[in-house]
């Protein structure tokens, strides 16, 4: 019997060609400010949100995760790994999908790729993180990793925050070359001054900002105190599961450090090196005016930015909005149409007609 109340239930698929449609229709620079915009409205929402650590299974070879949250309304999470040897397969070091679903029914109502969409929402809560504790007057900044993540990087902070200057470094030379001839031939990024370094230490002398987005799954220390001047920012990207850290921990000492979601952090994130009082402020209390930022202009300040869910919970809510508006994505069955609920068996019930009922052989007499 058809359910008075059956509806043909569908979930938009979003492809990463229509996610790069979104944001060639939006704009780049639009599509960067717009997703921050919502990454800020949902750390200001911070305490309505159902929250945890990732889930994460790490092997040799790197680690595959997967990050839930949820509000009243909407629950999300990412699918995401992290493979630094991928590219020498032909694959990214990062791939990810994810879903939005309604909570009041549990229907999955998006699923989306989110390995471009990860790079735009990192890069968006980067300049979040750093309009609330760099210092206002940050003009220069030095970028090192300069690998898939990089250009959002650039685009974010010269677009977003006013950054007119880049050093770049990376271990590898190639990856610099092509991160300046994304640059150079995009018109967002006309006036921007790029850099090239021989090493770490050149590129941050004398910087406003620091971007680490390096891929090695080691425990490393690129930056140490001594190449910091008084007052930088520094904004690390690049530690973001146990065993891979990019900071010295000189600096973290030195500095005001500041995080995501604290029980992720301080096993994942470069705060993995401190001791379990060591101090750090949760983002969402600077935003909603609860902590101070940065105390004085030589200050520096550390966002150890490991990726938490509510980043991409913003950024899945914000895809769906912006590919019903635009006509994006298609519809996927995913989930079986049943004219009566209750009767699941209903879709591999065989159809039996009297041609086609098997014959049954008389008893042996």
């Amino acid at each position: 019997m058809k359910h008075p109340t059956a509806v043909n239930p569908q979930t938009l698929f979003l492809s990463p060609q229509d996610v790069a449609s979104l944001v060639s229709r939006r704009g780049m620079v639009e599509t960067l400010r717009e997703m921050a915009a919502c990454i800020q409205q949902d750390f200001l929402r911070w305490k309505h949100f159902d929250k945890s650590a990732r889930l994460a299974s790490h092997s040799k070879n790197g680690v595959i995760e997967l990050m839930p949250i949820a509000d009243a309304h909407t629950y999300t999470f990412k699918y995401v790994n992290g493979h630094p040897k991928n590219t020498a397969q032909g694959l990214s070091t990062v791939m990810a999908f994810g879903v939005l679903a309604d909570v009041a029914t549990g229907m999955p109502l998006l699923i989306s790729e989110l390995t471009l969409t990860t790079a735009l929402r990192t890069a968006a809560t980067s300049v979040v993180a750093a309009r609330a504790l760099a210092r206002p007057d940050s003009r220069v900044m030095a970028l090192i990793g300069n690998g898939a993540q990089s250009e959002f990087q650039a685009l974010a902070f010269h677009r977003l925050l006013g950054i007119e200057e880049i050093n770049l470094y990376d271990v590898d030379a190639e990856a610099t070359a092509k991160l300046m001839r994304n640059l150079q031939a995009n018109p967002d990024t006309a006036g921007l001054r790029l850099r090239a370094c021989a090493s770490t230490a050149e590129a941050v002398r004398d910087v406003d900002i620091v971007t680490t987005v390096t891929a090695d799954k080691t425990n490393a220390a690129i930056i140490t105190l001594d190449m910091l001047k008084p007052g930088t920012h520094l904004n690390a990207v690049g530690g973001d599961c146990p065993g891979k850290t990019e900071i010295h921990p000189d600096v973290l000492s030195a500095a005001r450090v500041f995080v995501e979601y604290e029980p992720q952090t301080r096993t994942e994130g470069d705060l993995q090196q401190m001791a379990p009082g060591f101090a750090v402020t949760e983002l969402w209390q600077v935003l909603a005016g609860e902590a101070a930022g940065r105390d004085n202009a030589a200050q520096i300040t550390v966002f150890d930015s490991v990726g938490f869910a509510l980043e991409d919970f913003s950024a899945l809510r914000y895809l769906y909005a912006k590919a019903q508006q635009l006509g994006l994505g298609a519809a996927l069955p995913l989930i079986p149409r049943l004219d009566d609920p209750k009767d699941l068996y209903q879709l591999v019930r065989p159809a039996f007609s009297t041609a086609s009922r098997p014959v049954t052989e008389p008893a042996l007499q």
